[in-house]
């Protein structure tokens, strides 16, 4: 079996939890010895380097990275190909995140390497498959990722029915439709013709090599620097970050660091090469989730070292329980850190609550859970 996988970013970078989703995927092709090439978006953080490190792993057969051609390489193909039909679809360009030369990049790899599957990550990038015939023993199928038309509600011109309708009809192309959450699940299936198959993020159970670490850590804090997180922190950070006392440390891991200011308990980590070792020595994760949509995988993370995590609503978002799953959830700032303050000063009620989230983690997101859906969908005995 042959796949080529295309997802954008950089899936060695554990700064985003969709990155983290990535790579477990690439571990399980590795792990069933199903031969996969990789197509990415080159970029600052995501270069031909990072596609030698995927081959050198053995996560990887053949990788490419898609460039941005230049306008001047070619004045007639630019406006033919990609700037008049990008204007006349201009109502709805957030569904379209390909560039200039991209279609033509991604038709060559198709044509030069025969697959039997397909899977591409996110709807507003299955224009990549506009110009690509679709042979009939080929399978495609999508990873959503995310209900996307909730992402863009912010903008100016968003009309919920226009923006709803165009995500499934991409949708509708592809033989396969997968979700990360029984909420996507539910919402996809009344729309889409295809099979709609619920694909959870599943880790390894790092709970008990978690418990024996030494503690170092308070309060860990891991995101990227999208617009709701950036949002988050600055609610975090001014309405309960001073109900809280000066001598808790926190660590703060991912681009979210450029947006906190400097605080003498605070210390910020852009990067780390294993998150893993962060969770390790953390007593609890936040998550002041106030938008957005899907899982929060940085949720799961915690809750796979059976870390109770304190969140607000959005933070539980996807998940099959929204109680007793080692979340404590509020939105409301006082007892936010009323919550972590418990948590550090409490034995008994940490107790519960990191037994809690042991047993939902095992129960809902166990790798061994995740390996047996995908082994239905790829036929792996």
């Amino acid at each position: 079996m042959r796949i080529l996988y295309f997802y954008p970013e950089n899936p060695l970078s554990f700064s985003q939890g969709n990155n983290s989703r990535a790579l477990s995927l690439l571990h399980y092709f590795k792990n069933s010895n199903i031969h996969i090439d990789f197509v990415g978006e080159e970029s600052k953080e995501f270069s031909q380097d990072t596609i030698n490190e995927l081959k050198n792993d053995d996560l990887i057969k053949n990788g490419y990275l898609l460039k941005k051609e230049k306008k001047s390489s070619n004045i007639m193909k630019y406006y033919l190909n990609y700037s008049f039909p990008k204007k006349f679809n201009s109502k709805l360009k957030d569904f379209d995140r390909t560039k200039f030369g991209y279609k033509e990049q991604f038709s060559k790899i198709l044509k030069d390497n025969k697959y039997d599957i397909i899977i591409m990550s996110y709807v507003y990038w299955s224009p990549l498959l506009d110009t690509v015939a679709k042979e009939s023993k080929t399978k495609w199928i999508v990873d959503t990722h995310d209900f996307l038309t909730s992402q863009f509600q912010d903008h100016n011109k968003f009309a919920l029915g226009r923006y709803f309708k165009k995500e499934i009809n991409l949708m509708q192309k592809f033989d396969d439709v997968w979700v990360i959450s029984n909420e996507e699940k539910y919402l996809f299936s009344q729309f889409v013709k295809s099979p709609v198959t619920l694909v959870t993020h599943g880790l390894s159970n790092n709970i008990e090599t978690s418990s024996k670490t030494e503690k170092t850590i308070d309060i860990v804090y891991v995101a990227s620097e999208n617009f709701h997180n950036i949002k988050s922190a600055d609610w975090f950070f001014k309405e309960v970050y001073p109900l809280l006392p000066s001598d808790i440390k926190i660590t703060v891991v991912g681009k979210i660091g450029n947006h906190i200011p400097k605080f003498e308990n605070v210390e910020n980590l852009l990067f780390v090469k294993d998150l893993d070792e962060v969770y390790k020595k953390s007593k609890i994760t936040i998550c002041p989730m106030l938008s957005g949509t899907g899982v929060k995988i940085k949720v799961i993370e915690s809750l796979s070292h059976g870390i109770p995590v304190v969140c607000t609503e959005r933070g539980v978002d996807g998940l099959l329980n929204k109680t007793n799953n080692g979340c404590l959830t509020t939105n409301d700032p006082s007892l936010f850190s009323d919550y972590i303050n418990k948590l550090l000063n409490d034995a008994e009620f940490y107790k519960q609550n990191h037994l809690e989230a042991k047993k939902f983690f095992e129960d809902s997101f166990d790798i061994k859970k995740t390996y047996n859906v995908l082994d239905d969908i790829f036929k792996v005995n």
